[in-house]
């Protein structure tokens, strides 16, 4: 069986093919620029070479025509014909509170999909467009919508409701939903595996740190609490937002600096120029970031030790949650490749039995692995994330249930 994955984004589109039997990628790539001048296509199948070409592309449907024209491709295509293609998974951003597990795309799927524009505008719109564009370019294929927020929708009412009039969640949904659920789900099953234990019997902290990050308490495999939000904007100190600050402060703002006055430029300064950039005014990178505090930079050195900070506070916050844990997970772009952050994370953490081994840390692998020391109480674990792969699992399992049913 072979799985088409499709993430749209507002001026992209990524693809990965998976072969089931094996789960390996077949054929993957990236058309980015949508729309935009500089648009361009670079892919990649196994056993060749990357490509990178720049095209015009107009529209998520001009692009997904050309993923699937380059997948046909008679030369250096990876299917002989379109239906060998078994199911598209699509990941959404957001499934509001309508959608707790994944499901197979029908009409009233649509609808209900389109009724959760309101709630994130951003992401949305652009997931829609991707589902518009495969219909049309593969109208035999069925589609799996696989959602962000699904994985933590097993949250108590407690951990999930804000503090203020109960109406604002009955008339417009306004609660913590979470997102990367995709990414914890994913690693907290390898981190099962790895440990030789049931989830069922696990508890964990999984740490999705990127230019995005979000940490996910689990207990039994089942989510308690996580620190994203309403939208991803809460939580730890990230890229380019904020993460976790007094609402207050928003009000404070609008107040004193008019060109704020326009929700949409304050939305901006929280979500695009906060974070990382907005401390050091340098850059959105880690690796930018670690450079400048190793030169003696006080901004970097600052928002480098602000972002180990605020980890820390949940990773210490869900261990007094789930009264211990059994495992601990670093995971994403920086999760997975900084080892001066995942060590001032874990530095101090004795009491929770948290002993990271340096050496071990500092070695560079994109490999699944233990960097505790033979001590530690809990199991500190790397573990790449594999969003596309999971989405696959996904897509699969969803369509061989509506099949038997």
């Amino acid at each position: 069986m072979k799985v088409l994955v499709v993430n749209c984004g507002s001026s992209s589109v990524k693809y990965t093919l998976f072969e089931m039997e094996n789960e390996k990628k077949i054929a993957w790539g990236l058309v980015e620029c949508v729309g935009l001048p500089e648009a361009y296509y670079k892919r990649q199948a196994i056993n060749a070479k990357e490509k990178k070409d720049s095209l015009k592309i107009t529209s998520h449907i001009k692009a997904v025509e050309l993923i699937i024209e380059d997948l046909l491709d008679k030369e250096t295509g990876s299917i002989a014909n379109i239906n060998e293609i078994a199911v598209v998974g699509h990941r959404i951003v957001h499934g509001s509170d309508k959608f707790s597990e994944s499901v197979l795309l029908t009409e009233e799927v649509k609808k209900e999909l389109k009724e959760c524009f309101s709630i994130a505008p951003l992401h949305n719109p652009a997931n829609y467009d991707g589902i518009l564009a495969v219909e049309k370019m593969l109208p035999k294929i069925p589609s799996v919508l696989v959602f962000d927020t699904a994985f933590h929708q097993t949250m108590p009412d407690y951990a999930y409701m804000y503090a203020i009039p109960y109406e604002y969640y009955e008339k417009d949904h306004i609660r913590r939903y979470g997102f990367h659920g995709t990414s914890h789900n994913y690693v907290s099953q390898r981190a099962a595996s790895i440990l030789g234990k049931p989830l069922s019997e696990l508890k964990l902290i999984t740490a999705h740190l990127g230019n995005g990050s979000s940490i996910t308490a689990i207990d039994k495999g089942k989510v308690i609490d996580t620190s994203m939000g309403f939208t991803p904007l809460p939580g730890v100190v990230m890229g380019t937002r904020c993460g976790d600050i007094d609402p207050a402060i928003i009000y404070y703002i609008l107040n004193k600096y008019p060109q704020y006055k326009d929700g949409d430029n304050l939305n901006t300064l929280m979500n695009k120029k906060s974070g990382l950039l907005g401390i050091s005014g340098l850059s959105a990178d880690v690796r930018t970031i670690v450079k400048a505090t190793e030169t003696g930079n006080k901004k970097a050195k600052l928002a480098f030790e602000m972002l180990c900070y605020s980890v820390k506070k949940y990773i210490s916050a869900y261990y007094g949650i789930l009264n211990g844990i059994d495992g601990l997970v670093f995971t994403a772009g920086i999760g997975e490749n900084s080892a001066s952050i995942r060590e001032l994370i874990c530095k101090n953490l004795h009491a929770l039995g948290i002993e990271i081994d340096i050496n071990k840390n500092n070695i560079t692998s994109n490999e699944e692995r233990f960097i505790s020391t033979q001590e530690s109480k809990v199991k500190v674990m790397i573990i790449p994330t594999n969003e596309e792969l999971m989405i696959a699992r996904e897509s699969k399992l969803c369509l061989l249930s509506a099949e038997k049913v």
